[in-house]
C-alpha cells in the first residue's frame, strides 16, 4: 500500500472514530492540460502536459511526506474540461486548490516564474467568479504569495509577481485556489530547467513549502455565513468542532453531536441528578431512569457512547418504545430548548422556577410540553424563533444554530 492511501485509509478511519478531531488539510493538485490538450510545446520540444504531471506527482509526494491529505485530478495523460476540474474539487470538500503549469508568451525572452489568483478588486465582466471565490479573495492571495516566494527561493527562478486572473480554476471553485507557472516553455534556459528533473523536484519542493507556511481559513464552508461569527468564537471557546476544515453549517444537528456540546458546556460529571415529569415528551420520554440501560443502536464501540451514559446517570434522556437511542437522528428545535432549559437549572447558571410563558409564538401554544423551555430560553435572550411569530418546534436545529444559541448563552 502507497504512503498516499495510507495516508487516505487512516483519515476515514479518524474521521468515522472522532468526527471532531483536527485533521491535516486536504489539498486537490491539478496537473495542467493533459490527452488531447497538450499545452505549450517548448523551444526544446517538451509538452507542457508532461512537465505538468511530472511536477505534480512530485509535489503530492512531496505533501504526503509531511501528512497533507493530497488528491490528483489527474494521475495519467487524461483530458479533463476545467469544469471537470473544479466539480471534482468541489465534490471532495477539500481546504486547498493549486494548478500546476509551465507558461509560454511569444517573447521567447521572457522567463521566470508567476502564480495567478483570483482578485475581486479587479473583476472581468465576460468572466463572472463564483460568490464563494469573490470572499476567497484575500485567502487565495495569500496562498499565492506564500507559494511564489517559496517557489523562487527553491528552483532560483525569476520571481514575476502574482497575477490577478480570471482564469477558470482560480475563480469558479468554493476553495482558495491558485494556478502556478513554473516556468517559460518558451524561454531556452526556462525551458531547460523543465527538463531537469532534479530543478523539476526543487520546484515541486518549493510549492509544497509554500503551501506548508499557508493556513487556510478556518471553516471554508461557513465564509459569508449568517452564523460564521458565532461559529468562529465558539470553535475559539473550545465549545465546537468541525470535521476537518469543515463546519457544515446548514447541516441538522445530531442528537451525539448536542449531547457532546452539552458535556463540554455543563460538565455533566460535576451535575447532580434531576428528573423530569414522565412523559413531557413525546417522542423520546426524558425522565427519570430506574437502571442503566443498554440499547441496540448504541454500541461501547460509538464515538459517543460515554457522553450518552454521562447523560443517563443525570436523566436527561431516555430511549424509544424499541429500545434504540437513535444517536443518529436530527434533533428537533424543541428538544433543543427542553434540555437546554433543564441544564441552566441544573447548574449556577440557573435563576429559578420559570413564571408561565407568555405566547409569542403561533406554533407554541402553553400546552405544548416544551413551551416552557422555549419561552423560557427566549426571555434570556439565548433562543430565537424562526421568525417573529413562528418557533418549529419540530423542525431540526441546524449546527449553525446551535452555535449562535451558544454564543448568545455565553454571552449573558
Amino acid at each position: 500500500m502507497t504512503l498516499l492511501k495510507r495516508l487516505v485509509l487512516l483519515t476515514f478511519i479518524l474521521t468515522i472514530a472522532f468526527p471532531y478531531q483536527a485533521f491535516a488539510y486536504k489539498i486537490v493538485l491539478d496537473a495542467g492540460h493533459g490527452g488531447s490538450d497538450p499545452g505549450a510545446t517548448g523551444v526544446n520540444g517538451l509538452q507542457e502536459k508532461d512537465v505538468n504531471l511530472d511536477i505534480t506527482q512530485k509535489l503530492r509526494d512531496e505533501l504526503a511526506k509531511r501528512g497533507y491529505e493530497v488528491v490528483m485530478t489527474r494521475t495519467d495523460d487524461t483530458y479533463l474540461s476545467l469544469a471537470q476540474r473544479v466539480n471534482f474539487t468541489d465534490s471532495l470538500q477539500a481546504d486547498l486548490f493549486v494548478s500546476v503549469h509551465a507558461n509560454s508568451h511569444p517573447n521567447n525572452t521572457v522567463n521566470g516564474s508567476m502564480v495567478l489568483y483570483y482578485d475581486n478588486a479587479y473583476p472581468q465582466e465576460d468572466y463572472p467568479a463564483s460568490d464563494k471565490m469573490k470572499q476567497l479573495t484575500p485567502y487565495s492571495k495569500d496562498l499565492a504569495q506564500h507559494v511564489l516566494d517559496a517557489l523562487v527561493s527553491a528552483a532560483g527562478t525569476k520571481n514575476l509577481g502574482l497575477v490577478p486572473s480570471a482564469v477558470y480554476v482560480a475563480r469558479m471553485g468554493s476553495i482558495p485556489s491558485i494556478l502556478v507557472e513554473t516556468a517559460f516553455l518558451s524561454q531556452s534556459n526556462d525551458a531547460a530547467l523543465l527538463a531537469n528533473d532534479a530543478m523539476r523536484s526543487k520546484m515541486a519542493l518549493g510549492i509544497a513549502n509554500g503551501i506548508a507556511a499557508y493556513s487556510p481559513p478556518m471553516f471554508t464552508d461557513s465564509l459569508g455565513h449568517w452564523a460564521r461569527e458565532a461559529i468562529l468564537r465558539m470553535k475559539n471557546k473550545g465549545v465546537i468542532d468541525g470535521i476537518a476544515n469543515r463546519y457544515e453549517p446548514d447541516r441538522a444537528l445530531k442528537r451525539a453531536e448536542f449531547l457532546t456540546l452539552m458535556d463540554r458546556v455543563f460538565s455533566f460529571s460535576k451535575l447532580e441528578t434531576a428528573c423530569a415529569p414522565n412523559g413531557s415528551v413525546t417522542s423520546a420520554v426524558y425522565s427519570c431512569q430506574t437502571a442503566d440501560p443498554t440499547y441496540k443502536d448504541l454500541p461501547d464501540s460509538y464515538w459517543a457512547s460515554p457522553v450518552f451514559a454521562k447523560a443517563q446517570k443525570l436523566n436527561l434522556l431516555q430511549g424509544y418504545a424499541d429500545g434504540t437511542i437513535r444517536p443518529e437522528q436530527a434533533i428537533t428545535r424543541g428538544e433543543v430548548a427542553y434540555l437546554f432549559d433543564r441544564l441552566i437549572q441544573m447548574t449556577a447558571k440557573s435563576t429559578g422556577k420559570s413564571a408561565s410563558p407568555k405566547v409569542s409564538f403561533d406554533d407554541v401554544p402553553a400546552e405544548l410540553w416544551s413551551a416552557n423551555a422555549i419561552y423560557a430560553l427566549k426571555q434570556k435572550g439565548i433562543i430565537n424563533g424562526i421568525t417573529d411569530t413562528s418557533f418549529k418546534p419540530e423542525q431540526t436545529m441546524t449546527r449553525a444554530e446551535i452555535a449562535a444559541l451558544l454564543d448568545r448563552y455565553y454571552a449573558k
